[in-house]
């Protein structure tokens, strides 16, 4: 099988990419740009210690570039670098934001590597039954938007859940995928992980409609 490399998060569209693109492609790492802040337009910031625990779940290891958002680009290319002639292939999870899109594409080619989108174009709600309808469990790791108050953090988005997660998304307008940096998400399980995570944390507010929920200690 082709040789790759996944762009990984941790969230729900790195893990379900992951999953679409299995079939086809052998990947042998996971990748992650870790930011200095969660302001970044390129880069979630995932927890480290939750990351780590996806890694021994997937069973993959887990190659990390802490980047500054003034050299996110450089950084990318350095963490590209770690698996040129191991993969030749980079897989992410990007659904809708050409400016994710093409510095992507534009860093993997100078590598000299081919990037793959599993999920670009996908609806975004036909997305979120993906996940549901392959078992995954996802919670919302940050919010940044109006509608989703901080009781929505670390909090499982199930069936049920996803039908107000859908309406409230619909009345104030926040994007369904968390395109934009509405909101972030964390998967705790997915068919790929060989156990489910358990997380304890607290709740960061930095505003009305800023939260994050911290984790402080991952159970496997």
């Amino acid at each position: 099988m082709k040789k790759a490399a996944l762009l990984f998060t941790g969230g729900k569209d790195s893990c379900l990419a992951l999953l679409k693109a299995k079939s086809s492609y052998a990947v042998e790492y996971l990748l992650t740009i870790l930011p200095s802040s969660h302001d970044s337009y390129m880069f979630h910031k995932p927890s480290l210690s939750l990351l780590r625990a996806q890694s021994k779940a997937l069973n993959l290891p887990l190659l990390i570039q802490r980047s500054s958002k003034k050299e996110e680009l450089k950084d990318l290319e350095k963490l590209l670098k770690k698996v040129k002639g191991k993969a030749n292939y980079i897989i992410t999870g990007a659904v809708a934001s050409t400016y994710q899109r093409n510095r992507i594409k534009k860093v993997a080619e100078k590598v000299g590597m081919k990037v793959i989108m599993p999920l670009w174009g996908i609806n975004p709600e036909a997305l979120w039954r993906e996940c549901l309808k392959n078992n995954f469990e996802v919670i919302l790791a940050k919010i940044a938007c109006e509608g989703l108050g901080k009781e929505w953090l670390n909090k499982k988005i199930d069936k049920e859940l996803f039908k107000k997660f859908l309406l409230l998304s619909k009345k104030y307008k926040f994007h369904l995928t968390g395109e934009g940096g509405d909101f972030e998400t964390a998967v705790i399980f997915c068919p790929l992980f060989s156990n489910k995570i358990k997380i304890k944390g607290k709740i960061k507010s930095e505003s009305q409609y800023r939260h994050f929920f911290i984790v402080e200690k991952v159970l496997l």
